[in-house]
């Protein structure tokens, strides 16, 4: 038997940590006193297997902006 997916708009608590993290960490990164270790967490996070299926389920919705 498959385990099925859960659907994109009802991410599990594992995404949501990735995907916060992702937000805190471009924010350091932006701000006055931003650090290049904040990027490359935001960088490696954005890699991580389970954030590349959301971004494509997401994508796929067409919940995203198309990238340019």
């Amino acid at each position: 038997m498959t385990p099925t997916k859960p659907p994109p708009l009802t991410p599990p608590p594992t995404l949501l940590v990735k995907l916060g993290s992702i937000a805190v960490h471009l924010d350091e990164y932006m701000s006055p006193r931003g650090h290049i270790f904040d990027r490359v967490a935001a960088e490696s996070l954005l890699r991580d297997p389970e954030v590349k299926r959301w971004l494509k389920a997401m994508d796929k919705l067409g919940m995203l902006p198309v990238k340019r």
